[in-house]
């Protein structure tokens, strides 16, 4: 592998003028593989693709200049020694399209790997609706694109190959709910003589779950790492957990007002309804049977204690 620094006036970088002053990231730069092909970004390169449900897709139409001008393709760009695809994903988008991170949710990335080079794509829910922002030279134009009009549009070549497994993806939108109190007795760890502060504890356990990500496998999905939403149900004693501030996802609290097993299937049957791929985490014999009858998927409350690392 060898790297080549861009240069001010090479008509192939697909990045924007040069800053007035200072040096560009050193990660600004073309990567060129065994084979001769050449990859932008030092460190790899990220890209946005984010889902409104009303509007479809965004996209930019690159500038003329740029490698592959003329197409259509997703907001992004190298990444910078160091930093997340996440969020290099989400700053490019920033810096191209001037779309706001706190209104994307994550849902799922999925890596290019060429050895030498990855490209990584976030695929993102968007929570709250914006009007993306031509901010810089790199753009002709930006726009939401239906999903089945995005193949009508000249697409950049990796694009285009991209596009065709991307596409299906964007019908899976999984949900895990958690049967709390099978997941937290599971484990005789002297839960019983605090139960609040024992679903206090899962909570946070299956918040920092949320934001790390899932990898493949654990639910049934295609390949790539996946960002769930959670609904835990919490029963008995443990409702006077303060779960105030999660009403909302990746992560909700439902507080079950009488049976715990029939509040966690009336979240199946709501989710399932709503077009949701639903796992739910228990090892209730009769509640694994009553999910999976419904159309959910089941993993054992071991299973999900494993990868909450407590």
């Amino acid at each position: 592998m060898t790297i080549e620094p861009s240069a001010a006036n090479d008509p192939r970088r697909p990045v924007g003028p040069c800053p007035a002053s200072g040096p560009r990231n050193p990660g600004d730069a073309w990567v060129v593989g065994p084979d001769g092909r050449r990859y932008w970004g030092r460190f790899g390169a990220a890209g946005l693709l984010a889902v409104d449900p009303e509007r479809g897709i965004l996209l930019q139409h690159r500038a003329s200049w740029s490698h592959h001008g003329d197409t259509w393709a997703l907001p992004g760009g190298a990444r910078h020694e160091g930093e997340s695809a996440i969020s290099a994903a989400l700053r490019e988008a920033s810096e191209e399209a001037g779309v706001p991170a706190a209104s994307i949710r994550p849902r799922m990335m999925s890596v290019l790997d060429v050895g030498v080079w990855t490209y990584a794509t976030l695929m993102g829910d968007v929570t709250e609706p914006f009007e993306p922002v031509i901010s810089d030279a790199e753009s002709h134009a930006l726009a939401w694109v239906p999903a089945d009009k995005v193949e009508d549009l000249p697409l950049h070549p990796a694009f285009a190959r991209s596009w065709q497994w991307l596409r299906p993806l964007l019908e899976i939108r999984p949900v895990v709910v958690v049967d709390a109190a099978n997941v937290i007795g599971s484990v005789p760890d002297g839960w019983w003589q605090d139960r609040t502060g024992a679903a206090a504890r899962l909570l946070q356990a299956v918040s920092d779950l949320a934001a790390r990500g899932l990898g493949d496998g654990f639910l049934e999905l295609p390949d790539g790492t996946w960002f769930p939403e959670y609904t835990v149900v919490v029963e008995g004693h443990a409702r006077a957990v303060d779960g105030a501030d999660r009403p909302e996802p990746p992560v909700r609290l439902v507080r079950a007002q009488g049976s715990g097993d029939d509040a966690v299937l009336a979240e199946v049957q709501q989710l399932l309804a709503g077009g949701r791929k639903v796992t739910v985490a228990t090892s209730d014999r009769g509640l694994a049977g009553r999910s999976r009858r419904a159309g959910a998927s089941v993993v054992s409350s071991g299973r999900l204690r494993e990868l909450l690392g407590y």
